[in-house]
């Protein structure tokens, strides 16, 4: 099936970044210079940041990146041990909501954003495989800030793939991508400028 990414009015080719067991794009300019500045600077004000907290070999670990969750009222989303309560959506996030749901063919019902300080803190190597996400639903990842490198490796033969996400810029990781790679942002001593990582997800409700 065609990717509804190609049959968008305004679209241009998304860049695909792997075809091997599941598929990722990228889209260097989803929002322009403009709106992009405008939504990292509203999202800096108007979400509750906190920082992460994660399970680490048998304990309890504070992060120095900030993380907000966000969704509608029954995602209650649990990673690395520690349970999390959705913020209500804001209308900026909405609106990325919306826009997203238009490119992709598929709906969302929540978004984990993680505000990086500096190059020093990222994100070491995971996949996005909780129990509570529909497996079926592209994750869509909004970068708005400094730019950063992210790689993958696959988790068999750890064949590995990186690229520079660009401020504004859109990647989307199609099934069944996390179920054979894994995933990084990368540290970086060059990068001292913050970064605002938006992944819209799909929640399954509690049965």
């Amino acid at each position: 099936m065609q990717n509804p990414l190609f049959n968008h009015p305004s679209a241009f080719d998304p860049i695909c970044i792997l075809e091997k067991d599941g598929r990722a794009e990228y889209c260097t300019h989803f929002y322009d210079a403009n709106a992009s500045d405008a939504l990292f600077s509203n999202l800096l004000t108007s979400l509750i940041w906190e920082s992460d907290q994660i399970f680490m070999f048998g304990r309890l670990v504070t992060t120095a990146r900030k993380v907000a969750w966000v969704g509608d009222p029954e995602c209650l989303y649990t990673y690395s041990g520690v349970k999390k309560t959705p913020q209500a959506w804001t209308q900026e996030l909405l609106n990325m909501k919306h826009k997203l749901e238009q490119w992709t063919g598929h709906t969302y019902n929540s978004c984990l954003l993680n505000l990086y300080h500096a190059g020093e803190e990222g994100m070491g190597w995971h996949s996005d495989n909780e129990k509570e996400l529909d497996s079926g639903t592209p994750i869509a990842s909004v970068s708005l800030g400094a730019k950063r490198k992210f790689a993958f490796r696959h988790k068999l033969d750890k064949t590995t793939n990186s690229l520079f996400l660009e401020h504004g810029s859109l990647l989307i990781m199609y099934p069944p991508i996390q179920e054979h790679w894994h995933h990084s942002l990368l540290k970086t001593k060059a990068v001292t400028s913050p970064r605002i990582n938006l992944t819209f997800r799909k929640i399954l409700p509690k049965i």
